[in-house]
């Protein structure tokens, strides 16, 4: 890994929330911050811990990125950033210094990419279940099973930044199933 004693004392914060609705539930995407969040999760490189925060604890996850020097997701500056724009006033994407992993993929093969694409081809590991799978377990009050869920997203989060981090690429499924391998720059000293 390319972690320096300097990069070690940051604090790095990988992120994930999952919702209570639907864009379709609140009328459209315009919309995220209708959703409700109804757990979030954070691993911090600081701490070495994972976090989890319920809709009641929303505050104290705004509190752990503010105060992190790096904030990494997966689409979490246009969607979790927005979500979270029900709970905050100002806005996240210019307060805070953050790295979007399918953002700067996107930029490099001009299309979105699926977290599952990129832990299937880089990590040999896919996801454990999906956004709506979520939704569902919150209409059931399993919240467990969510939280569960979401920090494995972070989980696969971070060792996909950390992959790509030490190797200079990370690898994605295309559209027809074969792999690829795209050049990120995504060392963080």
């Amino acid at each position: 890994m390319p972690w320096t004693q300097e990069s070690m004392a940051r604090d790095i914060v990988y992120f994930d929330l999952e919702t209570q609705r639907t864009a379709n539930d609140v009328g459209g995407w315009q919309n995220k911050h209708q959703m409700g969040m109804s757990i979030g999760c954070t691993y911090s490189s600081k701490t070495g811990q994972y976090h989890i925060y319920t809709e009641s604890t929303v505050q104290d996850l705004i509190t752990q990125l503010r105060r992190a020097d790096l904030v990494i997701g997966f689409n979490h500056i246009s969607f979790d950033y927005g979500v979270l724009m029900g709970y905050y006033a100002f806005d996240l994407k210019e307060e805070l210094q953050s790295l979007d992993l399918m953002a700067d993929i996107e930029t490099k093969v001009g299309h979105r990419l699926k977290l599952e694409s990129l832990a299937s081809a880089t990590l040999g590991a896919g996801k454990t279940a999906d956004g709506l799978e979520a939704i569902r377990w919150w209409q059931q009050g399993k919240l467990a099973e969510i939280a569960e869920y979401c920090c494995y997203d972070v989980k696969v989060t971070k060792c996909i930044h950390e992959y790509g981090a030490e190797h200079g690429h990370v690898k994605y499924l295309d559209r027809n199933q074969r792999e690829q391998t795209v050049v990120v720059n995504w060392t963080t000293t």
